[in-house]
């Protein structure tokens, strides 16, 4: 995350702390003087709130949560500029022992005054619905896997050997449905196995939208350069772009592996050092994408090898 400078000495410095049916907003000038006393504004009522109350000149902080960039939208066209601060990296707020939404917005104001506020980059609208797409397909494919599960173990508590293959195709389908259960039980086998096609619709629905997007004009170039890789198929480059949207905003490659959180950790302290496992902070599906893409190379590589 890189920092954009310190604060300008001019205008009003805001802080939103954004919940869920309200937000708290507070406001001081550059002397950390209150100009605008904390208080909470209802959701519904904030966008008139904004619109009388902020100025060309305000510099606008508030925290990255679920609906920051509705709110990031509709304020950035009124002030001079608004920063998304990283939520996990602002630990003088999460860890205040005394802790209210008034004292939030102030300590993140005086943070940001500070030049001590880790922003985070604020992605384009197609970047935040592929982003949105790629986490509902991983929704279906765990929610599949879940049922999936269900399913097995239910076989598992009267000792029954399931067929090898995906449940609900073919064979395996009539298999199930032959099933000689207890009535409850039955019912319960058939809205499982009816729930599971549902949610297999759904993903292939989805990966086919994944694919129309992967040849389109915003993605098919670095789509096509992507999926020259061995290993790297079609839901892999799109997660990836979703994740890093615009390579250019990476400084260094070594930037890129951080954000993925594959950089290796380490304990240096005195004369001790030692290496220790991936960091795992950064965005888990860019991680998961990109492992699954080293895993696929592999046996794509281990398979020509042993027809050679």
């Amino acid at each position: 995350m890189k920092r954009k400078g310190k604060a300008s000495s001019s205008g009003r410095y805001i802080g939103l702390d954004v919940h869920k049916h309200y937000i708290t907003v507070g406001g001081m000038n550059v002397q950390q003087e209150i100009v605008l006393r904390p208080r909470n504004v209802e959701m519904e009522r904030f966008k008139a709130w904004a619109e009388q109350n902020l100025q060309a000149m305000d510099e606008v902080v508030l925290e990255a949560t679920t609906n920051t960039w509705e709110i990031y939208d509709m304020i950035a066209p009124w002030v001079k500029r608004v920063v998304v601060a990283h939520p996990a990296e602002v630990k003088q707020i999460v860890n205040s022992r005394v802790k209210t939404d008034n004292q939030d917005v102030v300590r993140l104001i005086r943070l940001w005054i500070g030049d001590l506020v880790p922003d985070v980059w604020v992605p384009p609208l197609e970047v935040r619905e592929l982003r949105a797409m790629i986490s509902y397909r991983w929704r279906l494919v765990k929610m599949a896997t879940a049922i999936q599960n269900r399913l097995h173990s239910l076989l598992h508590r009267h000792n029954i050997q399931a067929p090898e293959g995906k449940i609900d195709t073919g064979e395996n389908r009539e298999w199930w449905e032959r099933l000689k259960l207890s009535e409850m039980e039955t019912l319960r086998l058939k809205q499982e196995l009816k729930t599971l096609r549902l949610v297999r619709e759904h993903i292939i629905e989805m990966e086919t939208e994944l694919g129309r997007l992967s040849t389109g004009e915003r993605w098919g170039q670095q789509a096509v350069y992507l999926m020259q890789i061995p290993g790297v198929g079609v839901i892999v480059t799109m997660t990836i772009l979703s994740a890093i949207g615009d390579i250019q905003r990476f400084e260094s490659p070594k930037k890129r592996v951080g954000y993925a959180g594959l950089g290796a950790g380490v304990h240096d302290s005195g004369q001790t050092h030692r290496d220790k496992a991936i960091t795992k902070f950064g965005r888990k599906e860019l991680r998961w994408a990109l492992v699954e893409a080293a895993w696929q190379g592999i046996r794509a590589t281990l398979s020509v090898a042993s027809q050679l």
